[in-house]
């Protein structure tokens, strides 16, 4: 069932919305598989932007290196996937806000480049709506809040449909974060928002990011409760 449009963007494409609350990590990635085919059989199917938590999980994009692992896989209890995304590894956990948008990117831009740098601006305005001064680091991608990153991106495109996406740490326990290098980087510390902003919410965070998102790629949200 669709409701009526969240937002009006003039002559703008619609991008059906789905929040899932908490989800595990295999659920939603077999759900953006679905997605991306359905849009790969079907390019004229609009996009689609989910957006979740997880329960503690930790991912490897698909070239990822296990050093960068400081628990042996076969002797915890961890859960662990590696997926067709880019990038190291990283965690996700609640208070951590995921997501993935399913973008046809021929009704966009067909450079991933561009891509990336549009989520980092996604971000980076979300950011700048809650008075935080996020900055890009060159060379890397995701945002960084006062030497801190507040914002992990991890991508795959096929076809130019895209699935993953980005993971904003609103208020997680970062505690996971200490069993890896995060996104293979030892030297740049995780945070949160809740560091600046003590008692910030999911809740608070995620009805911005569908704000800023719908600017940034022009498009017309529509709220849906089913794929």
């Amino acid at each position: 069932m669709i409701s009526p449009p969240f937002s009006q963007h003039l002559n703008s494409q619609p991008c059906w919305l789905l929040e899932w609350g908490q989800v595990s990590y295999s659920t939603a990635w077999e759900a953006q598989q679905k997605l991306v085919q359905e849009r790969r059989d079907n390019p004229d199917l609009p996009d689609v932007l989910i957006l979740l938590e997880h329960p503690p999980v930790y991912t490897l994009g698909q070239g990822a290196k296990l050093e960068f692992l400081k628990f042996d896989p076969g002797k915890t209890g961890a859960e662990l996937h590696r997926v067709e995304r880019g990038g190291e590894v990283t965690y996700h956990c609640p208070g951590q806000l995921v997501g993935y948008p399913i973008l046809n990117l021929r009704r966009h831009q067909q450079d991933l480049h561009w891509y990336l740098r549009q989520l980092e601006e996604v971000l980076l305005r979300v950011l700048a709506v809650l008075g935080l001064k996020g900055i890009r680091v060159p060379g890397m991608t995701g945002v960084w809040v006062e030497g801190r990153k507040v914002g992990a991106i991890g991508i795959k495109v096929s076809r130019w449909i895209t699935m993953h996406g980005f993971a904003l740490n609103v208020c997680p326990d970062l505690e996971g974060f200490q069993q890896i290098v995060p996104c293979g980087i030892p030297d740049k510390p995780v945070g949160s928002l809740k560091q600046f902003i003590p008692g910030i919410e999911v809740d608070r965070v995620r009805a911005i990011v569908v704000t800023k998102f719908a600017e940034v790629f022009g498009l017309e949200i529509v709220r849906s409760t089913e794929l």
